[in-house]
């Protein structure tokens, strides 16, 4: 477990590098004078001036920063953000979230050639390697979510029967509903035996235990095709993800609240997904990474102030009106929303915790 937690806390940190050494080196090809690469926010702990650029580590942990010479105020020089061309801006604001994009296409290309997660029928074996049943949804009230059920948990048997097929556990479910059984569930290396209850009576897209289930094993393709792979996997994920964020934005402004199953969280979930999947191996671990870095890319190309997306929003006002806007009017809107979005990072943060802990 300690070694998942630093896995996960090193794959975080290495995000946070690669995304802000996006917007540093495009500016750099620019010619645009980087005054600090942060990691971490303001107050300062500790500092290196390495030729014109302060490398610093910073007390609040929630993400990096670049500062770019002329980006958040107007400086009329050479080499300042200022006195670039338009295109020349825009790379520099969406190099970051870009990166992103390039880092999961990386991560999951090696995943399909050492062997990616795929969801597999019960009498298909060709091909695939090491085959196992896993939860992908619970139902709200079901017997499994008050069991202590979780999306992504793998039934390795069942009443001391191994299963590795969606159809064992179906059988074995139904010839025991209103009775006892006895799960044994892989969470990560560890093992553990949580007795469900199945219902005699329930909706009928829920069945007994109110879980839905899919078997998945890894699937490994050649590496001339595992390039075409990682690229229309990072697609289709983010493609899910925006849907997925739709989603919830129309139940928002619905009325109807959070769309069942959606679980929105800080770090201490993302370190707790990594450690459920510890022990699954490479593949696993290295999606997830992937996942995430699409996640951060769409979160950060949103046209919030603060953000990528917001600077690019501001960038492309600038230009269509022909003249610059306001830079205290800038400066302090972005502000704001920066201090927002540390605010509602700390409160996930809490949550996650109460939750977990």
């Amino acid at each position: 477990m300690l070694l998942t937690i630093i896995i996960a806390f090193l794959s975080l940190i290495g995000l946070i590098i690669i995304h802000e050494l996006g917007h540093f080196l495009m500016a750099k090809k620019f010619g645009i004078k980087v005054e600090e690469f942060g990691l971490g926010y303001p107050p300062r702990l500790f500092g290196k001036k390495i030729g014109e650029t302060i490398y610093s580590l910073n007390l609040i942990p929630f993400g990096g920063f670049v500062k770019i010479y002329g980006q958040e105020e107007r400086i009329n020089k050479p080499r300042s953000f200022t006195s670039k061309p338009f295109y020349q801006k825009a790379l520099v604001i969406l190099a970051g979230v870009l990166v992103f994009w390039v880092a999961a296409a990386i991560l999951l290309a090696i995943v399909s050639g050492i062997g990616a997660p795929v969801i597999v029928e019960d009498d298909l074996a060709e091909g695939i390697t090491d085959p196992k049943v896993q939860i992908l949804y619970i139902a709200p009230d079901s017997p499994a979510e008050q069991a202590g059920l979780e999306v992504g948990n793998i039934i390795k048997s069942i009443n001391g029967t191994e299963v590795d097929k969606v159809s064992q556990v179906q059988e074995i479910i139904d010839n025991n509903k209103g009775e006892e059984v006895v799960l044994t569930i892989q969470k990560g290396k560890r093992f553990v035996d949580i007795p469900v209850v199945p219902r005699t009576s329930f909706l009928e897209n829920e069945g007994p235990t109110g879980i839905g289930l899919a078997r998945t094993g890894l699937k490994s393709y050649p590496w001339h095709l595992a390039v075409w792979e990682g690229i229309k996997e990072t697609y289709l994920v983010t493609i899910a993800i925006i849907k997925a964020f739709a989603s919830i934005i129309a139940s928002l402004f619905q009325g109807q609240g959070m769309p069942a199953g959606t679980d929105i969280g800080g770090p201490v979930l993302i370190f707790s997904l990594f450690v459920n999947i510890g022990g699954l191996g490479a593949s696993y671990i290295l999606r997830l990474i992937a996942i995430i870095a699409i996640h951060l890319a769409i979160l950060n190309i949103l046209p919030i102030p603060a953000l990528d997306g917001g600077w690019f929003v501001f960038l492309a006002i600038e230009r269509l009106r022909g003249k610059p806007l306001n830079d205290k009017l800038v400066q302090k809107v972005s502000a704001s929303f920066f201090l927002l979005l540390i605010a509602l990072l700390i409160f996930l943060t809490i949550k996650d915790i109460m939750r977990f802990f």
